[in-house]
């Protein structure tokens, strides 16, 4: 990381003075840089509801011998408005905010307010019931005081785990800015020095001619994404002094990052011209102008993640005799081994090794893919050219799905070697990069309409990538399991497999 972050004003003789766009007095604060961690909020929520439907039904079964009585249909409805009120009241979710999640004074406010409420219901619904009120307040307070004790032992411990330094490190944001002006050595300065663990600077980039300084910037925007693929970032911050043509120097930096996998910001004010109607997130006390996300969420990512989990260990149990039919057949019939495995680029593009079934034969296979398989090559086996017209030859990539490697439905991954016209894809075609920030594929949108097989022309690769990104900005569980239908009834026997 650049020295330039602290102190700044030593080596760049800079006057003391905050960021142009924020005369705010720095925050430090341990929670002055809170963000919401969208699948952390939904997790300890639903913790939350799991444990209160839990204590309410110890609450249910200890409160008769309480009052000594059986109030029938009374203490359960009681019992059920009560956990109700307390998962259907609002909430302040800005206290489910990492780092605030962490601190058990914010925990007591989040959790409070809805324990107070539920037990207040328990009260008024047994109240309305025509039952006596002090018996009712004591089954209430039943009631408060058990759920209480078992919501606050569960957020006392999550706040422990969170707390532990390898769970901190998984929960702070990575950003990079780009820029080397002192609007941008400013603002990663103060990031670096309050955001305390919540955030990281990445470093500060830049192609200009300052970039070429280590005591200034990280490096250019080639470092950058060179960084970005074996550390990825969260955020990228451009905070870059006013151009002749602000909008199109915008757009030329984000089209250069079109392959890092990151929402990208913009400072406000700094660059003037940028569409008002871009909606402001908060980074601490800065505003910032989204301009680019991710093409999917946290959430979305679990989503996709827990389908590919499920599904593919249905489909390795369910397909295991075929899977070990075609693996004796191929041992069978030709010297070499069963799999054939060939290093493809993948999610952030990152290099893996894809696992397939050998279908050439061992002295003719191409592992780096300089050449492309075409109908009828000589090169594959007479069992291989069943294998690849039934496409059976890809189902030992669900070792890759369950390895994290790939998705079931995603763009196909290509070995780096693969041309269309004579030329590298990602040369051919600049759009080729945008498609490796989701998960390869064992199938694709793409695949279903029928691209798939050899890469000839450049229209041909147009052609896939255009229909990849459709896939990625129309993503949903229900799309994706559209896909895998369709590729059961469609590709299964295709004419364009060989």
């Amino acid at each position: 990381m650049s020295e330039s972050y602290s102190p700044l004003q030593e080596p760049l003789g800079l006057p003391e003075r905050s960021l142009p766009m924020m005369a705010a007095p720095a925050i430090t604060e341990p929670d002055a840089y809170p963000y919401c961690h969208s699948v952390l909020s939904g997790i300890i929520s639903g913790i939350d509801t799991a444990t209160i439907i839990a204590s309410t039904l110890m609450a249910a079964s200890i409160e008769p011998s309480i009052i000594h009585q059986d109030w029938h249909l009374a203490l359960p409805l009681a019992e059920m408005m009560s956990a109700l009120g307390f998962m259907m009241i609002p909430k302040n979710r800005a206290l489910l905010y990492v780092p605030t999640v962490r601190q058990p004074a914010a925990q007591i406010r989040y959790l409070a307010p809805p324990l107070l409420i539920g037990a207040l219901l328990h009260t008024v619904v047994l109240y309305m019931l025509h039952h006596p009120l002090a018996p009712s307040l004591k089954l209430s307070m039943a009631w408060l005081l058990i759920s209480a004790f078992f919501l606050f032992l569960v957020r006392f411990f999550e706040i422990f785990l969170l707390g532990r330094p390898a769970i901190a490190r998984q929960l702070a944001r990575d950003i990079a800015v780009v820029g080397s002006d002192e609007t941008a050595l400013r603002f990663a300065s103060r990031i670096a020095n309050e955001a305390g663990s919540t955030y990281r600077m990445a470093g500060v980039f830049d192609d200009h001619e300052t970039a070429q300084n280590p005591q200034i910037t990280d490096g250019t925007l080639l470092d950058l994404i060179a960084h970005s693929r074996e550390n990825p970032l969260h955020a990228i911050v451009l905070a870059i002094p006013p151009a002749a043509d602000p909008v199109d120097h915008v757009a030329t930096i984000i089209w250069q990052l079109r392959s890092v996998l990151s929402d990208v910001y913009v400072v406000p004010n700094t660059v003037h011209g940028i569409d008002v109607l871009l909606p402001i997130e908060q980074l601490g006390p800065f505003p910032l102008l989204v301009l680019q996300r991710r093409p999917l969420s946290d959430w979305q990512v679990v989503k996709k993640t827990i389908l590919d989990g499920i599904l593919g260990t249905m489909a390795l149990v369910m397909l295991s005799p075929l899977i070990i039919g075609a693996a004796i057949a191929i041992k069978a019939t030709s010297p070499g081994p069963v799999f054939f495995m060939q290093p493809r680029l993948g999610f952030n593009n990152r290099m893996f090794m894809i696992f397939k079934f050998r279908t050439m034969y061992t002295d003719m296979s191409d592992r780096m893919a300089a050449r492309q398989t075409a109908r009828d090559d000589p090169r594959v086996t007479p069992v291989g050219r069943w294998l690849r017209r039934l496409s059976i030859d890809e189902l030992p990539q669900l070792l890759n799905v369950m390895r994290g490697e790939m998705s079931l439905v995603g763009p196909r991954p290509h070995a780096p070697q693969t041309r269309a016209d004579g030329m590298l894809l990602d040369d051919a075609l600049a759009e080729y990069v945008i498609r490796h920030q989701v998960k390869p594929g064992i199938t694709g949108w793409a695949q279903v309409n029928g691209a798939r097989g050899q890469l000839v022309t450049l229209d041909d690769l147009r052609r896939r990538v255009a229909l990849d990104l459709e896939y990625m900005q129309r993503w949903s569980l229900r799309f994706d399991l559209k896909i895998l239908f369709l590729t059961v009834m469609r590709e299964v026997v295709s004419r364009h497999a060989f």
